[in-house]
């Protein structure tokens, strides 16, 4: 099996082609300023991760911009330094700030001359729309969260954009996942019986960040630290 094999490329975008991380670190930063917040980056990586996905789970319907908003409120009540409504709120909003990866849109401009490009994404629509033009493209397929009501790694995501690209005459053995996060990501499509392609953007740091652990062993198709170095292992094998 190679890359070069496939017809589509799903992604997922926050931690995959947006720098969610530093985007979620600047956002919060006004609130750690007040609060005299003193936990550090990566254990505030790790609290985010924790109460995001909570409520993932407990408000499936919930739009990623008010989930945000709440996520902050919890993690003001966990860590013992309570957010101010504006805080919450302006961090529900700050996902139009959060930045590409500096190789993201470059990337993408490649591989589309090679794959149709879909986004499966945990937010909502607008908030995408904003990281959208970040990164230069129209997208083939866009499947949210708002979509389906629900967030990975619940499976809708992967079953819409399945079925929608069966429509476009394109089989599950064309796509190719491509996502940083094995628990949102590689487990579920790998329970959806699709290859996947692991953006490992966290090599080398110790932790999961923003992202839980996967909740079970899972094993990508291949793995590269950056969108970069996808593209040259494609170019390598279109070469070979």
């Amino acid at each position: 099996m190679r890359i070069t094999d496939f017809d589509v490329l799903t992604f997922d975008c926050y931690g995959t082609l947006i720098d969610w991380e530093s985007g979620i670190l600047a956002a919060l930063a006004p609130w750690r300023k007040r609060a005299g917040v003193t936990l550090g980056d990566e254990a505030l990586l790790t609290l985010f991760s924790e109460v995001e996905s909570k409520i993932e789970a407990e408000r499936p319907a919930l739009l990623y911009s008010d989930l945000l908003t709440a996520t902050l409120r919890e993690m003001g009540g966990r860590s013992g330094h309570a957010a101010t409504p504006a805080e919450a709120a302006a961090f529900g909003q700050s996902v139009k700030d959060w930045p590409a990866f500096p190789d993201s849109a470059e990337a993408l401009s490649y591989l589309k001359q090679h794959y149709k490009l879909a986004i499966l994404s945990n937010v909502d629509r607008a908030s995408f729309a904003h990281s959208a033009r970040r990164l230069g493209q129209n997208f083939d397929l866009v499947v949210t969260a708002q979509d389906v009501g629900s967030y990975k790694p619940a499976l809708a995501h992967f079953e819409v954009a399945l079925a929608r690209l069966a429509a476009m005459g394109i089989p599950k053995q064309k796509v190719l996942h491509t996502a940083q996060s094995l628990f949102h990501d590689h487990v579920p499509a790998k329970k959806m019986g699709l290859a996947s392609f692991w953006i490992d953007r966290r090599a080398g740091k110790t932790g999961t960040g923003a992202t839980k652990p996967p909740p079970e062993p899972v094993k990508p198709d291949w793995t590269a630290p950056s969108m970069a170095a996808m593209v040259e292992m494609h170019k390598r094998e279109k070469a070979r």
